[in-house]
């Protein structure tokens, strides 16, 4: 898909990795409709992204509101007609030793994480099967091998990594495509970021640019899923299938559960 003249909406866009993602598709020539809570930062970026000549609407709203997901959407399609593309940016996380959750801790992360992504999905999707359109979701590594301290995340990020595939190859006759994005530790902005931990050494980090280089090839090329880290990722996760308990064992190597530990609060 070209995006030029796309009407994207993208949550999570008034902070973080998001932002980066906002004026890189804006560059390219969509439209972004960003949706968050800050007001203020959604016009911090609004802002950067029109002197650089791009186009971005604010559209403050608290996703926590589920079941209000379709008036954000139709105050969406009002602003320059039908959404091309949804990016589900928007996350949460709460590290904690499991038994120390409270169940709305589990259920937020769930639902901003997994529930959001799905609702506003089945929303747009009646319309982009007409005009055509992409769905783009930013997971995570962490859905594609669990992490300690951090599972509802987890749990919440492997359900939208299958949720995506499950998608692709339901719709794969029609004008809609979907992609997932898998970040690994990224540095300069982000949850991981904002957490003042450093990563596990033999793992390092990525620069937020190269998750939203990642959305933005993920629509031009319709790619099924991106892994967004340095290290050689591909291969340990095809161990980690073969051998779930040699997978554990190389996680604890690389100190992941460690660094997960510190990030307690």
């Amino acid at each position: 898909m070209d995006i030029r003249d796309k009407i994207v909406l993208l949550t999570g866009a008034s902070r973080g990795i998001g932002t980066y993602i906002a004026k890189t598709l804006a560059k390219n020539g969509a439209e972004i409709i960003g949706t968050a809570r800050s007001v203020d930062g959604l016009n911090v970026v609004k802002a950067e992204i029109e002197k650089d000549g791009g186009v971005f609407h604010a559209l403050p709203f608290d996703l926590h509101k589920i079941n209000e997901l379709s008036s954000l959407v139709s105050q969406a399609s009002a602003i320059n007609g039908d959404v091309d593309i949804l990016v589900n940016n928007a996350g949460i996380e709460h590290y904690n030793e499991y038994q120390d959750y409270s169940a709305d801790d589990v259920r937020d992360v769930i639902k901003i994480n997994l529930r959001v992504p799905m609702e506003l999905t089945r929303l747009l999707l009646p319309s982009m099967l007409e005009g055509g359109g992409h769905v783009v979701s930013i997971a995570s590594l962490a859905g594609k091998k669990g992490v300690a301290y951090n599972t509802p995340y987890s749990a919440s990020k492997a359900g939208l990594i299958m949720w995506t595939d499950g998608m692709r190859q339901e719709y794969h006759e029609s004008k809609v495509g979907f992609s997932v994005i898998c970040p690994g530790y990224i540095s300069d902005a982000g949850m991981f970021y904002d957490g003042h931990v450093d990563p596990p050494a033999l793992l390092g980090t990525s620069k937020p640019q190269a998750v939203a280089d990642a959305v933005l090839k993920a629509i031009r090329k319709n790619s099924a899923e991106i892994i967004v880290n340095k290290g050689p990722m591909k291969p340990l996760l095809a161990i980690g299938q073969i051998s779930p308990s040699f997978g554990d064992t190389v996680v604890r190597k690389f100190g992941v559960s460690k660094v997960s530990k510190k990030r307690i609060k």
